[in-house]
């Protein structure tokens, strides 16, 4: 389940609480569009501002309604006791394995940071996926902590923040992190903008924000990489570069996502959890929604 496609829905909530029909037709789109993983109560599913017992109801709605599709789930959280809770609550509901970011409000040590993967690693009975977003948690992995914690029992992949803009580069930079991981361990890229390039540079997998929104549109990057035809996957995501560019713009795609979900339909208005907020303005709402249209995003 490393590999390919892993799209990374919303978690549709208001003040009241979590959106469950609304996040169900997420998973269903989802389902639908045949994609290779989901991944529940990532960054884009606002794991953070969730408690324990909405984070648990999340990956029970995402199991049950997944089908076929392996269900990843978040269980970042401050304390490790806190994240081996959440674990355990993931693998109840039948999660096909964890994503685990390390997720602070003091700055965490290198040596921090491998302890909290050695302790979660050793007492579960499903794969892990490591979690580098520097953008969220402040934190960044060197090159030899992914080697270490890759030796870890369970680490099945990695979820790297992009890769160089420059292709050579960007496959000198893969072909460093490969040769320091287990052949089992994959890599997967994230940052949509840099997804195409990652995955010509030989990264595995896609972790989505688009693809938790958009999935035919992501698998189509997805499937021309992997098949080897890295021109055309280099064309399908230089036909997105307005929606990369908006991201850029408003802090990143969470905002982006949120907004372009509410247009469509298929969450209500408000959909992320208070002070973060959708695209709100009217400008920016219009642009967005003819942005949609054009690229025929739907």
């Amino acid at each position: 389940m490393f590999s390919g496609l892993s799209a990374f829905p919303l978690t549709p909530m208001n003040e009241s609480g979590i959106d469950e029909a609304a996040f169900v037709r997420l998973v269903k789109r989802l389902v639908d569009a045949n994609v290779d993983s989901i991944g529940a109560l990532g960054s884009t599913g606002s794991y953070a501002y969730l408690t324990r017992a909405e984070r648990a109801r999340v990956a029970q709605l995402a199991v049950e309604h997944a089908g076929n599709v392996p269900v990843m789930v978040g269980i970042s959280a401050l304390r490790t006791r806190d994240v081996l809770t959440l674990a355990e609550d993931a693998q109840k509901a039948g999660a096909s394995a964890v994503l685990l970011a390390p997720m602070s409000y003091q700055k965490l040590s290198t040596e921090e940071v491998f302890e909290l993967y050695k302790t979660v690693t050793s007492s579960l009975s499903v794969p892990l996926c490591v979690y580098d977003n520097p953008g969220t948690t402040h934190f960044e992995f060197s090159d030899e902590l992914y080697g270490r914690i890759a030796q870890l029992p369970n680490v099945r992949s990695i979820k790297i923040p992009g890769v160089p803009t420059d292709p050579e580069a960007a496959k000198a930079h893969v072909a460093r992190l490969r040769a320091l991981i287990p052949s089992h361990v994959t890599l997967g890229v994230s940052g949509d903008a840099l997804a195409a390039m990652g995955l010509n540079a030989g990264c595995e997998a896609w972790y989505s924000v688009i693809g938790g929104l958009f999935p035919r549109t992501a698998l189509a990057i997805t499937r021309a990489a992997l098949a080897g035809d890295a021109q055309a996957a280099t064309r399908l995501s230089e036909r997105l570069q307005p929606l990369w560019a908006l991201f850029g713009q408003h802090g990143g795609s969470l905002r982006v996502v949120a907004a372009a979900a509410e247009l469509r339909g298929l969450v209500e208005h408000p959909t992320l959890p208070l002070p973060l907020k959708a695209l709100d303005g009217a400008a920016d709402r219009q642009r967005l929604a003819v942005l949609l249209d054009e690229l025929e995003l739907a």
